[in-house]
């Protein structure tokens, strides 16, 4: 045990022969529960994972297909929820988490910190040592549109999949429908949010050794791009529709009508003025002035989003104090 927390730690694997068995050797003895999700491995990853198998406290389980590292994880939380543990924490089977940097994250969660808490290798230049860079532009990239998104603003570095959660948090979302892919850890984000968690980044540095990434950058784009939109969507309807109705929904929705219109407006307006030799100014500054009132729409939404948020942090600390 951990500070009197049964702790559990959840290993997505999906082809690792080479980074396995140094992943598993790495786990601290305080951990009472390894759980490692075969995810349809075609390699030697199973043999590898059966040569632990006298350690009790290892439970291998085998996806039969390879069904994405979400759905593995979603696996190990399901069984860990089922075993009792108190906090699952969750290490990539490529050994690229540094098990030392484990009670970092497990400390907050003892404190009644937070109910999550994540890696984050982007805060300052010592933590993004190794990171190749164009890795980190990505994650730059993809850390500002998964905050509008999740709605956790203060959040960094989304994509790093070294986390913990506590079995109440867990307990608070629905595993059937958290995306499968590699998506997974910015659509949980949107659920904890709606789910009133509290998340905490953690300043992890990051490690990047002999693995190498399985994602397919030219798709994985486009995928999560899509994802967090819909998640976005989802969370707005879910917080500020069925939960609450808050006026923060109608700011976003006349914001992007708006801004759509304007927008429209002005490819419109540039075309008429090239192919047709019409007028470019008036139509062209109407809808500059359309697009301009949408995104203050927008902004203003943001703005709401955030104290909003802020607000439900303040009484959640306050209630955990109590």
């Amino acid at each position: 045990m951990y500070s009197q927390h049964r702790i559990g730690v959840v290993i997505p694997a999906y082809n690792e022969e080479n980074l396995i068995e140094d992943t598993l050797k790495s786990i601290p003895r305080y951990v009472d529960r390894i759980y490692v999700i075969d995810d349809g491995s075609t390699d030697a990853t199973a043999e590898k994972i059966r040569g632990f198998e006298t350690d009790l406290r290892y439970v291998n389980i085998r996806h039969e297909s390879n069904s994405g590292v979400g759905a593995a994880i979603t696996t190990g939380y399901r069984r860990a929820l089922k075993d009792g543990i108190d906090i699952i924490a969750v290490m990539a089977g490529d050994n690229q988490m540094d098990p030392k940097y484990l009670p970092y994250l497990l400390d907050p969660i003892v404190w009644h910190i937070a109910d999550y808490t994540k890696g984050n290798r982007l805060l300052n230049h010592v933590a993004k040592n190794g990171m190749p860079p164009f890795r980190s532009f990505g994650n730059s990239l993809l850390t500002y549109v998964t905050k509008m998104s999740s709605g956790y603003y203060e959040m960094i570095d989304p994509q790093n999949g070294y986390t913990a959660i506590s079995r109440r948090a867990l307990q608070r979302i629905d595993l059937d429908s958290v995306y499968q892919g590699y998506g997974y850890c910015n659509d949980l984000l949107a659920k904890l949010n709606v789910a009133g968690c509290k998340v905490l980044d953690v300043v992890i540095p990051a490690k990047y050794g002999k693995e190498k990434s399985k994602i397919r950058y030219s798709i994985y784009i486009f995928k999560v791009s899509w994802l967090l939109f819909k998640t976005f969507m989802w969370r707005l309807y879910m917080k500020y529709f069925v939960i609450e109705f808050h006026p923060i929904i109608i700011f976003y929705i006349f914001g992007f009508l708006l801004s759509l219109l304007g927008a429209a407006g002005g490819v419109y307006s540039f075309y008429h003025k090239v192919f047709e030799q019409g007028l470019f100014f008036v139509n062209g500054m109407l809808s500059l002035i359309l697009f301009m009132i949408g995104l203050q729409f927008v902004l203003f939404g943001i703005i709401f989003d955030i104290q909003k948020r802020d607000r439900m942090t303040a009484h959640e600390i306050l209630s955990r104090l109590k």
